[in-house]
């Protein structure tokens, strides 16, 4: 078996040039956003924010599905680790780069005396902003923010780490196979304190911070793990192009294609509960996030967000030959990213820049920037150890394992 990737130069010319793009895009933008008005000095770190905080979610999505196929014990995963392995190995970088781009926001900007992105960081007079800051304070941002990403960033390393000391265990050897067991059990704990519960609230819903819903933390979560699974899709059927993961069959892409379908209907199920709750309360301290998306500018937005994200997957996705097909597989999960793009930009975007949203260059530039991070640091965590696991205990059921 061909175990070990090599970088394609057309690989790297893809993530240099796209890097090239994000970062010529924020050059111009600190060049003419920055020295613009203030809504265009808002959006430009609404914008970093966005994109910092979707590709963390997502990357983190791999380290929990790792952590969950290995509870499981599922042999499924097993022919292509190598791939949610270097995706979660890299959370990291992703996580370094929001960190800093919150506490900036956070610390440094200012209109007028004001946060125009974190209303809770300068909330002045407004009794719900001062009734809130026991939780929602600067101390407190910094404190879950530095705890999240170390501890995500940690687990996404240790798992990798484990995988390839696993290859140079002695045989059938199992010790570092049920210590990896132990820490997926650790990390699921983490990962439901953090992702399913106090993240979100802290780095999306406090944007719009007199707004709150017990469902936004499944809902994003549900957001970024469709996308962590497309991203996983996107790579495997990428490396099977290039003659590499030949353990990877078609079963292994169906199963990715079942699992794209089921989590889009899961992610609509989340969407459509938090709206109809809000929607036949109709109080006005709830309602109004959705008044402003549905009803105001954001309108194009919200009803391309329900087409992208499950109208379009769900049929395409719908019968067994389309989850088999490496096209129509390609397709759909390109689409699903994108759309749950578009997802987390409608959580981000409304509430610090009203009517006056873009999606122009520098939006557009900015994902292709981190997309050119995302190729670069993943394509290297890849080409620096074997794509097969080999001295893995779930090893032949991989092989033999049929949808």
């Amino acid at each position: 078996m061909n175990e070990r990737f090599e970088i394609p130069a057309s690989l790297k010319r893809t993530s240099m040039a796209l890097l090239g793009v994000g970062v010529l895009t924020l050059v111009l933008g600190i060049v003419l956003l920055l020295g613009g008005n203030a809504m265009d000095k808002t959006r430009f770190w609404a914008v970093l924010l966005h994109d910092s905080v979707f590709f963390t979610m997502i990357t983190t999505a791999s380290v929990f599905i790792q952590a969950a196929a290995s509870l499981a014990q599922g042999s499924w995963i097993v022919a292509y680790r190598r791939v949610p392995e270097a995706i979660g190995a890299n959370v990291w970088l992703f996580g370094m780069i929001a960190a800093i781009v919150m506490f900036l926001i956070v610390f440094v900007f200012r209109i007028d005396g004001k946060n125009p992105i974190y209303e809770w960081v300068t909330p002045g007079n407004d009794e719900v902003l001062l009734h809130k800051s026991p939780f929602l304070n600067t101390g407190m941002f910094v404190g879950f923010t530095l705890v999240t990403i170390g501890l995500w960033a940690f687990f996404g390393r240790k798992f990798r780490a484990l995988s390839i000391a696993q290859d140079s265990a002695p045989k059938n050897a199992t010790k570092i196979y049920w210590q990896f067991f132990r820490l997926a059990g650790v990390f699921l704990v983490v990962y439901g304190l953090t992702q399913m519960s106090t993240t979100p609230w802290m780095w999306i819903m406090s944007v719009q911070a007199h707004w709150y819903s017990t469902m936004f933390s499944w809902y994003t979560w549900a957001s970024a793990f469709v996308s962590g699974m497309s991203l996983i899709l996107l790579w495997v059927v990428y490396l099977k192009n290039q003659g590499k993961m030949e353990l990877v069959t078609k079963e292994h892409v169906h199963d990715l294609g079942k699992f794209m379908f089921a989590f889009t209907i899961f992610w609509t199920y989340v969407w459509f509960c938090q709206y109809m709750l809000i929607w036949y309360a109709n109080e006005p301290e709830e309602t109004v996030a959705f008044k402003l998306r549905q009803q105001g500018p954001y309108s194009i937005i919200f009803y391309a967000n329900f087409i992208i994200n499950f109208i379009m997957p769900f049929l395409i996705l719908m019968s067994r030959p389309s989850k088999r097909n490496y096209f129509t597989i390609t397709f759909v999960a390109m689409l699903i990213i994108f759309g749950h793009w578009l997802d987390f930009f409608q959580m981000i975007m409304p509430r610090p820049l009203g009517e006056n949203w873009h999606l122009g260059w520098f939006e557009i530039g900015m994902f292709a920037g981190f997309v050119g991070v995302l190729i670069f640091s993943v394509s290297r965590t890849l080409a620096s150890a074997s794509l097969v696991p080999k001295n893995n205990v779930l090893i032949k059921e991989a092989i033999i394992h049929i949808s």
